[in-house]
């Protein structure tokens, strides 16, 4: 009753892909867009016959999403290096995203600002929207109800891939089919119309999708693809998954009040996804939150390693199922001595800016135990006696963070290191804290102190207090920078902010003038450039105003 009346009231990883099907339909989706031929992905009949073709085909369009944010570290790069906590060691091209200079000539800048890998998880989708269909007809096996609910998936797919890149671009190109054996030269659409059209399908999506598959789901009972909840939990977008998703375009459009309508649904609900078991969705302990694979158990815990429910939208590297990689996980970025062998991280978070962030002397995550601290300096003037949960090495000149730390070596040697760890779009507390900012933009405080504490409860910090004189948005996102530091969500949180607080200083400059923030954001410099191949490619591309 509660989904129909969100659905009447409010219209308005698993990837064990096949490598070919991931190569053809990049190869696909990059062409549709922006070069000068078209061809696309499965246009045999053969590939839309049996439920394993429907099988390969959704699961490589989940594969080419993984990659999008895999590929050159895009999840962290973008969203937590620009005008974040962490400062680079001494690559100048990292310093450039971190200082804003997008328009630098580095290679992986250039890499950055090119959207062509998310139009290939768009394309996918769209083949699969259209064609799938077929197989129902071909194959006993793959009902209409499976066919149904896999559509449903890349309806929600589609539209992640969109989020995304209206986040980077703001206004880029709407594709609402595949366009098959056709070239089509798009010019920009509006984010306004291009997240319209993701609602709506993540609406219709969200009547369809089951909390779980493979389990005893209402909407879709028995094994999914002939297998249980254990291997589909956390793999694959559910009911969940596409109101967090709505809750995100809600909020970034600051339409808070179907922001709070959504999340709730999501906290209301969230156990509908597992059993009770293992992989059961939950808050985390710290324990949890911060657990390093290959420890005893650790990768049935840990969020950020193995799949779970937990993962309310997320992508994983099983180590399990030989699907950890070398590259494409924070780990690469901020991980040394005395974790691995390597000599200094290629980012990390200075003490001062540590010390500013957690101010808690009981914060779990991280403080210094004075007390402790000072019997320590007895032997050694230098000792810190601190939480070691984020960061490793406090008292060095570089500490490192170690939060994320899924190893896929007990005891790795050389150069060569797997990691498992998944890039993660959000999770319980993520979601619980956005629901705390809709309650307090919409003046609801003594609720949004509630989602706020909830959301800290295993942190061992001090509950806000009613009587605090604290801005309690303050201390919200004050929160989210502290627990969901190394995520992907800095920069993004600083833009809903200042969208909310529409402060009147200066926000960055431009030819040495500053700029409010109400400014840039009009000037287009919130967003990526595009990158000049995808504009050479495509005349009726335009750049962001701000990189002109």
């Amino acid at each position: 009753m509660i989904e129909k009346n969100i659905y009447n009231n409010r219209l308005a990883t698993f990837c064990l892909s096949v490598v070919a099907v991931i190569a053809l339909t990049i190869s696909s989706s990059c062409r549709k867009i922006d070069d000068v031929q078209s061809s696309h992905l499965q246009t045999d009949a053969q590939n839309w016959k049996t439920a394993a073709d429907g099988r390969t085909n959704l699961f490589g369009a989940y594969g080419l999403m993984r990659s999008a944010l895999a590929s050159d570290n895009t999840q962290w790069l973008m969203g937590d290096l620009r005008r974040g906590d962490f400062i680079s060691t001494g690559r100048e091209d990292l310093n450039a995203i971190i200082d804003g200079r997008l328009n630098a000539s580095y290679p992986i800048i250039n890499r950055l600002s090119n959207w062509r890998r998310f139009y290939a998880v768009i394309n996918a989708c769209s083949i699969f929207i259209e064609r799938s269909g077929e197989i129902v007809a071909n194959d006993a096996r793959y009902t209409k109800l499976n066919n149904q609910v896999d559509v449903a998936q890349a309806k929600a797919l589609r539209a992640l891939a969109y989020f995304y890149l209206v986040r980077t671009w703001g206004d880029v190109p709407l594709v609402t089919s595949s366009n098959d054996g056709q070239f089509v030269q798009l010019p920009r659409t509006s984010q306004a119309r291009v997240l319209s059209f993701c609602k709506t399908d993540l609406m219709d999506a969200a009547q369809v999708l089951p909390f779980r598959y493979g389990s005893d789901d209402a909407i879709l009972p028995g094994l999914y693809y002939g297998d249980d909840l254990e291997k589909w939990q956390g793999a694959a977008l559910t009911r969940i998954s596409a109101y967090c998703l709505l809750a995100h375009i809600a909020a970034w459009e600051q339409n808070y009040i179907d922001c709070e309508v959504y999340t709730k649904f999501v906290l209301d609900n969230y156990p509908k996804l597992g059993n009770g078991g293992a992989g059961t969705a939950r808050y985390l302990a710290i324990n949890e939150l911060t657990a390093t694979f290959p420890d005893s158990q650790s990768e049935a815990v840990n969020p950020f390693a193995y799949k779970r429910q937990t993962q309310l939208i997320g992508f994983s590297f099983e180590y399990g199922t030989s699907s950890a990689t070398t590259t494409g996980h924070i780990e690469e970025l901020t991980l040394a001595q005395p974790i691995i062998p390597k000599t200094k991280p290629e980012i990390f978070v200075p003490k001062d800016s540590i010390n500013r962030i957690f101010t808690d002397a009981k914060d779990l995550r991280f403080s210094v135990d004075a007390v402790a601290t000072i019997d320590a300096q007895r032997n050694d003037p230098y000792a810190v006696v601190y939480q070691p949960y984020y960061f490793t090495n406090y008292s060095s000149e570089r500490p490192i963070f170690s939060k994320i730390r899924s190893i896929g070596a007990a005891k790795p040697t050389g150069n060569f290191l797997m990691y498992s760890s998944a890039i993660l779009f959000t999770r319980l507390e993520e979601i619980t804290l956005l629901r705390a900012e809709a309650l307090a933009v919409l003046g609801l405080r003594g609720d949004a102190i509630n989602a706020l504490n909830r959301a800290a409860q295993l942190r061992g910090t001090s509950p806000f207090l009613e009587t605090s004189s604290q801005d309690v948005l303050d201390a919200i996102f004050a929160e989210r920078r502290r627990e969901l530091m190394g995520e992907g969500w800095r920069w993004y949180d600083i833009i809903r902010y200042n969208r909310i607080k529409k402060p009147s200083g200066p926000f960055m400059y431009k030819n040495g003038l500053p700029l409010t923030f109400t400014q840039a954001e009009s000037a287009g410099a919130l967003y990526w450039p595009v990158a000049q191949d995808v504009i050479n490619n495509n005349p009726s591309i335009t750049q962001n105003s701000f990189w002109k």
